[in-house]
């Protein structure tokens, strides 16, 4: 019992020093509560006074609000057509749908610059074509450029979302309402929407937040002309050293991205109320007219060209090399060259070497994420045993106190979901890089935040597999005289072995991709590949953006093998991502 205690607390304990405690740090520099770092009326107070971080919260927020309705609009069609319709091809263009939300941004910035940026292959060939001396494309950090790629990114929260409510409703609900003699349009105002409603809405939650907080798109893509509250973090942090303006502007973030994080699970809790609901494979039909066709072969080039476009771009320019004239050719180079040092600076990294610490920090992200994720699922899995009736007494108030704490942790475990990266790495600094705990210098600090990141995706992988698990199972093993080690061995583990492959692959995913906590942690020796890139795409010269796709490429193929992964051995369509 003692040992299963300790066990449990070790999410906890994570928790605590890792999340809990940074946070507690930028609260209290926020209020001025740390006389070194801050003057006696806190960050908040000069926040209040100065009218340009109003404007930056003002940005952060109709930005946020108006990539959020730009992906609804492009994204909601192609949802009715993976709902609705049977067609050829389906499950592998949802599949490919999904791949830009696993990418990490500083791929997605590349992706978008490789495709209509000041040296892309798109102005080259239209430049070369038509006879023009200068690029007839001039997106490159424009609002424009910035909207597109946030389309890009969250198309998939939406089909997913979405798409799988809508595909489970019963299409008789309109069918019924047609024979009442409402047409077409009026069944879908009137029945579909109002059901619909609830998971639409959390969609557009979802996407407000990740764009609210969107760090690695508008610092590549915007450049210096746009900055949300995630970028002005990252410049008050390291280009000013204002730390509790920066801690003020990272409370105004956590608590804009708990409000909505409240309405997205109250959205969640109704879009979950008891339908009839019909497996999405007898809700899909056929395509029998010409309209059909029509609209679905047009929704499908529209995903085609906004998911296709920009990733093909990437992997061709990484091998294209263009000269001053326009003139391009087919070359290895930048990826035979990724072993040199480009810049021969004090700060500058070899890329391969990048590559070594990325994979390195990635999988002993993912060994602490599975070490604390797996106790903390088992944890949650508890709250079913305390479902069923009890008897009155000790027992009975056992359970029910269990419950109550089960409840309590589940939102407490997905709050590591909704923080930011940057306010994550600006916590660290608060709390790690002073005695008693001063592990700013150490390289292991960053694979700690990204565990932290990746810890809830372990969490949610597992539990409904923890859930379903039939408990009769543990007991005629204990019966047969196995210890709880060889239950947990022989009966538990070959029957969690999907669901630990795919919160493995996610860990592996979100460390390798991380870009805003290893941007502010990592020191000039440790620097993963997504701050390789970023440093690489802001020096001048070919040389150096060739590199920079080169390793966009790498990280893009390897992230998409490990969604390939998580796609194959996750179980079935359910799950709670």
């Amino acid at each position: 019992m003692r040992y299963r205690t300790l066990i449990y607390a070790l999410p906890l304990l994570f928790l605590a020093l890792f999340f809990f405690y940074p946070l507690a740090a930028i609260l209290r520099l926020s209020f001025g509560g740390d006389a070194r770092l801050a003057p006696a009326d806190g960050g908040l107070a000069r926040l209040l006074a100065d009218s340009y971080y109003f404007e930056v919260i003002w940005f952060s927020t109709w930005q946020a609000l108006l990539s959020t309705a730009l992906t609804l609009l492009v994204a909601l069609p192609a949802t009715y057509a993976f709902a609705r319709y049977r067609f050829a091809g389906k499950a592998l263009l949802r599949a490919l749908a999904t791949v830009p939300f696993v990418l990490p941004t500083v791929v997605v910035a590349a992706a978008f610059k490789a495709l209509i940026g000041p040296r892309d292959l798109l102005n080259t060939a239209l430049q070369s074509w038509l006879g023009l001396a200068e690029p007839p494309i001039r997106l490159d950090q424009t609002l424009a450029l910035i909207l597109i790629a946030h389309v890009f990114y969250n198309y998939s929260v939406v089909l997913r979302i979405v798409g799988a409510f809508w595909g489970a409703l019963d299409s008789r609900l309109e069918q019924a309402a047609a024979v009442l003699g409402a047409s077409r349009l009026r069944a879908f105002r009137e029945v579909t929407l109002p059901l619909l409603l609830p998971a639409i809405g959390a969609a557009a939650l979802l996407i407000f937040v990740y764009t609210f907080a969107s760090f690695g798109v508008i610092r590549i893509l915007g450049g210096p002309r746009f900055a949300t509250v995630e970028v002005e973090i990252y410049r008050l942090t390291t280009s000013l050293l204002r730390l509790d303006l920066a801690a003020a502007l990272a409370l105004v973030q956590m608590a804009a991205t708990l409000l909505t994080t409240l309405a997205y699970t109250w959205l969640q809790r109704r879009a979950s109320v008891p339908l009839d609901m019909r497996a999405r494979a007898a809700s899909a039909r056929p395509l029998v007219t010409w309209r059909q066709r029509v609209f679905v072969a047009a929704n499908l080039a529209a995903l085609l060209a906004l998911i296709g476009a920009p990733l093909l771009a990437l992997a061709l320019r990484s091998v294209t090399a263009i000269s001053p004239g326009g003139a391009s050719q087919l070359t290895l180079g930048y990826y035979l060259r990724l072993n040199t040092n480009p810049a021969r600076g004090a700060f500058a990294l070899p890329p391969l070497i990048a590559i070594g610490n990325s994979l390195r920090f990635a999988l002993a992200a993912t060994a602490l994420a599975l070490l604390v994720g797996v106790p903390g699922a088992y944890l949650l899995a508890e709250r079913t045993k305390y479902q069923e009736p009890r008897s009155r007494g000790g027992a009975g108030r056992f359970a029910f106190l269990g419950s109550r704490l089960s409840a309590l942790l589940d939102p407490i475990f997905m709050l590591p979901l909704g923080a930011s990266a940057v306010t994550l790495g600006l916590g660290y600094i608060l709390v790690f890089g002073r005695p008693p705990l001063n592990l700013l210098a150490s390289p292991w600090l960053i694979p700690v935040a990204h565990a932290l990141l990746a810890f809830p995706f372990v969490v949610r992988a597992l539990l409904p597999t923890l859930r379903g698990l039939d408990p009769r199972l543990r007991e005629a093993a204990s019966v047969l005289g196995a210890g709880p080690l060889r239950v947990l061995r022989e009966v538990d583990l070959p029957l969690l072995l999907p669901a630990l492959l795919a919160g493995a692959a996610f860990a592996f995913t979100v460390s390798i991709g991380e870009f805003g906590a290893a941007l502010l942690l990592a020191r000039p020796e440790n620097q993963t590949v997504p701050v390789v890139i970023d440093r690489l795409l802001g020096l001048p010269g070919a040389e150096n953006y060739g590199r920079a796709l080169a390793l966009s490429t790498i990280l893009m193929l390897t992230t998409g093998l490990s969604f390939v992964l998580l796609e194959r051995v996750r179980v079935g369509e359910a799950g709670e991502f």
